[in-house]
């Protein structure tokens, strides 16, 4: 008969942390051991509670989640980490992973999955909501001789989204002049003169 998997949640939304001990902890074959608010509270206690996952938030009060990863697995060697979070960008996927999580899910993952992915990862495997896996794959298939730098890649898979020159401003916490020197830089280097055919000629040599 197999083991029962111990779960320890650390999630600032009570609501959802309520939610997820209950559909987890309703659930044959799995004890929600333990549930927190935040790292800060978890690192007091967490090791004793000794989980094999870990659900973690990266939006977290104190020490974020992604910073927590290490922290995490430092007091719990045997412990996987799965992130469960609402954000989707490359670099807070990159950087959960080259922390130590072990997989990476989005807050839109239907119950069942999340409950699937915690047994996926105790058993070694990495589970991704399927948005998260075409990201990576997206990112290990973009041309890696790219003559744009990795802050114009950004810009032009802004533009790519339809985003305004304000928009990706805002997005980036930088000034418009920033970004309208960037574009212009993108075009030089793309030998393009329009935002359309910039996109087009990046797609085609997957530069984005």
């Amino acid at each position: 008969m197999a083991r029962t998997i111990k779960v320890s949640i650390i999630e600032d939304d009570e609501t959802l942390r309520d939610g997820y001990a209950f559909l987890i902890g309703a659930t044959e074959g799995y004890d929600v051991i333990s549930t927190y608010c935040s790292y800060d509270e978890a690192s007091k206690k967490i090791a004793t509670d000794k989980p094999d996952v870990i659900l973690l938030d990266i939006e977290l009060p104190g020490v974020n989640g992604i910073d927590a990863i290490p922290k995490l697995k430092k007091l719990l060697p045997n412990c996987y980490v799965l992130i469960l979070t609402v954000y989707e960008s490359e670099k807070q996927i990159f950087n959960a992973l080259a922390n130590g999580a072990s997989g990476y899910l989005t807050k839109n993952t239907p119950s069942t999955k999340i409950i699937e992915s915690i047994k996926e990862v105790r058993e070694g495997g990495g589970p991704m909501s399927i948005n998260i896996a075409r990201l990576v794959i997206r990112s290990f298939q973009k041309n890696q001789e790219s003559p744009l730098s990795k802050r114009e890649t950004q810009i032009l898979e802004l533009i790519g989204e339809g985003k305004s020159r304000a928009q990706i401003a805002n997005e980036l916490f930088i000034d418009l002049e920033t970004v309208r020197s960037h574009i212009k830089n993108i075009y030089l280097k793309l030998d393009v003169n329009s935002r359309a055919d910039a996109i087009k000629l990046a797609r085609q040599n997957k530069l984005i």
